[in-house]
């Protein structure tokens, strides 16, 4: 999900268009080593299927201008992984499943299932308030763990027009510790009383970075390598913390946002830790298959009842979400896809698992230069990943006109 910020000389800061560039595209696809057939209501993986997921992939990227596009779809019937353009802006490198990426708020998945394994351990509460770990917050005294998975505590984003958001907008290579970052709103009133609304605030998730700390006494990078990624054996994927390199190989991506706002930019070494809990991982598709395998089933990473419990927790009458568009757990529900979106700049990736099917989409973009009204911007990924869950299931396509994520 995309959180807009305005700030002082800059618009549209987020955390889930240059020159088209004639890259090359190309396609992988391979069996499913336990593939059986395909769901009933999915087509199967046919050459012509996966021709046509291509174009949709070759369209998208030539409509957002977008330097290049990599996607993946794992389904009963096996997988397919494709790429339209370039790893990096005025080259003619192409894209490879190796590439790592900057995935933006698909974090908040990582961060959300730490926070439920303390649960799940008796070292933390659904309950309990946040004061008892980081005190003085807006709604601090009451608003819960459980309102700051769901983007229920009305404590207002960093991201909005607050000191850190200038500084970054002014200077993306400056460093940022989580108490700065959550420091920004703390004499902000509250938007409203906690359990009474969603909003998607990015404070909430760096918040919950704090807590995990606090309660292990170890680093974010210790906690998501010992009960996340190791676990998972996802080798490729990453807290960079306040460095600014990516692992080789990886996308260059570009980005319209900070000052000169509008002016397109390498973002690719921009500080991540900006972003902090709420959105600083790096990973590569293959491994991202395997989180959203884990998300959306909790197997390897949570308890079955927890899992279930997640799964629920988009069930949600909270305003404004709706059946078709919810915000659990850290986790969102996209007219029955399981997932979410990153949004940093630079970068705009797409995490969704349809438990119905079983089937995964990754889709990864470097580029975050979003297109349509200044209230209706659809999202490169987000646009990519409509197309190609569309041509899996042309009949939910037609019956469900789904948010963007």
């Amino acid at each position: 999900m995309k959180q807009t910020a305005i700030g002082t000389g800059v618009a549209a800061l987020t955390l889930g268009l240059a020159l088209a560039l004639s890259g090359c595209s190309s396609s992988t696809s391979a069996p499913a080593p336990s593939a059986e057939s395909a769901s009933p209501t999915e087509a199967a993986l046919t050459p012509e299927l996966e021709a046509g997921l291509q174009k949709a992939l070759d369209q998208v990227r030539k409509e957002f201008d977008a330097p290049g596009i990599q996607a993946g779809v794992w389904t009963a019937d096996g997988k397919w992984i494709g790429s339209s353009g370039v790893a990096k802006v005025g080259t003619d490198q192409p894209i490879t499943p190796a590439d790592h990426t900057r995935i933006g708020s698909i974090t908040k998945t990582m961060t959300a299932t730490v926070i439920l394994q303390l649960i799940d351990e008796g070292k933390l509460s659904f309950d309990d308030v946040l004061d008892k770990y980081v005190p003085g917050m807006p709604n601090g005294d009451t608003a819960t763990i459980k309102n700051l998975l769901e983007m229920q505590t009305g404590i207002p984003t960093y991201t909005g027009d607050t000191k850190v958001l200038n500084q970054y907008a002014a200077d993306p290579t400056t460093t940022f510790t989580p108490r700065e970052l959550v420091d920004s709103v703390k004499k902000q009133p509250a938007m409203f009383a906690p359990g009474a609304q969603f909003f998607y605030s990015n404070t909430n998730y760096v918040l919950l970075g704090m807590v995990i700390e606090k309660v292990t006494g170890t680093s974010i990078a210790d906690n998501f390598s010992e009960r996340l990624f190791t676990p998972l054996s996802m080798s490729d994927t990453s807290v960079p913390g306040t460095s600014t390199a990516l692992p080789e190989p990886y996308l260059s991506g570009i980005s319209e946002q900070t000052n000169p706002l509008g002016k397109v930019k390498n973002a690719t070494n921009w500080n991540p830790s900006f972003a902090s809990t709420a959105g600083e991982v790096i990973s590569t598709i293959e491994d991202l298959h395997t989180w959203g395998e884990a998300l959306g089933t909790g197997k390897g990473i949570l308890s079955p009842e927890t899992q279930q419990l997640r799964e629920e927790s988009v069930n949600t009458s909270v305003p404004p979400n709706t059946p078709q568009r919810s915000y659990g757990m850290g986790i969102v529900n996209t007219a029955g896809w399981l997932g979410h979106t990153g949004e940093i700049p630079g970068y705009n990736t797409v995490l969704n698992h349809k438990p119905e099917t079983g089937t995964t989409i990754v889709v990864m973009v470097n580029s975050d230069i979003t297109k349509g009204p200044q209230n209706q911007q659809v999202a490169p990924a987000v646009a990519a990943f409509e197309a190609l869950a569309g041509i899996l299931d042309p009949a939910a396509a037609e019956s469900s006109s789904s948010p963007s994520p």
